[in-house]
């Protein structure tokens, strides 16, 4: 298809673009700017456009496609970093009281619950909780990494009946 084919192809479609244009911007100015950025991109691409191949379906993706990256570019531009060195009041925590009887109150509760254990799960347990890696576990214990996982599976399904008071707080 020659270029003057093309063009004449895509200017009896692109009147059916126009209303697909403002439905995705919501404005008449943006939608025009994005109506007139599909047209371009599909008169540089037209040696990718086959014969065949439905010109409005391929138009709308084009359309869709710019508006996506547009809309990424436009958040991407109107996120705020704050890299500098000064704490705003709002991000600083200094000045923020808590209070730290629920937290002392669950960390006993805790903390009973994980010395409740069996040693035989409580270990590994606290081997894997301080970040030791299940093959690592069962070389220190002597034991194969399946039991390591299964007596790790457990002590987690024991606490996890222990605690389950704790569960409605954090639902």
């Amino acid at each position: 298809m020659t270029a003057l084919e093309f063009t004449n192809h895509i200017g009896k479609v692109s009147k059916s673009l126009r209303p697909f244009a403002l439905r995705l911007t919501k404005d008449v100015e943006d939608a025009n700017d994005l109506l007139q950025d599909t047209l371009l991109k599909a008169f540089t691409n037209r040696d990718k456009y086959t014969d065949g191949t439905n010109l409005k379906a391929w138009l709308y993706t084009i359309m869709k496609n710019t508006f996506i990256t547009n809309y990424q570019r436009m958040v991407r531009k109107n996120t705020f970093i704050d890299t500098t060195d000064n704490l705003h009041y709002i991000n600083s925590t200094e000045s923020s009281t808590e209070n730290l009887a629920y937290s002392s109150f669950a960390q006993d509760d805790i903390n009973r619950a994980v010395n409740s254990l069996d040693d035989t799960y409580r270990t590994p347990f606290m081997m894997h909780f301080r970040g030791f890696k299940y093959h690592e576990i069962a070389a220190k214990l002597d034991i194969p990494i399946g039991t390591v996982k299964n007596r790790i599976h457990i002590a987690r399904k024991e606490l996890k009946d222990q605690l389950k008071v704790y569960a409605y707080f954090n639902a």
